[in-house]
């Protein structure tokens, strides 16, 4: 059920054109529908902590 929101959201973008932008997309469409359920308990930790956790969820680590 919680696909559903992705697919609202790449319906309207008229396809992704390639496997590596579908993949960054479908990723932190899904981060920010997690921050917005509020499965994260962001206001807990500290601010670098925030940082590595976002950095984690949209796959800006190195």
């Amino acid at each position: 059920q919680d696909h559903r929101f992705i697919k609202k959201r790449i319906r309207n973008m008229l396809g992704l054109k390639s496997l590596r932008t579908a993949t960054k997309m479908i990723a932190g469409i899904g981060a920010m529908h997690m921050v917005k359920k509020g499965q994260l308990k962001l206001r807990e930790q500290s601010v670098k902590n925030q940082n590595i956790c976002i950095q984690h969820l949209f796959g800006l680590t190195a």
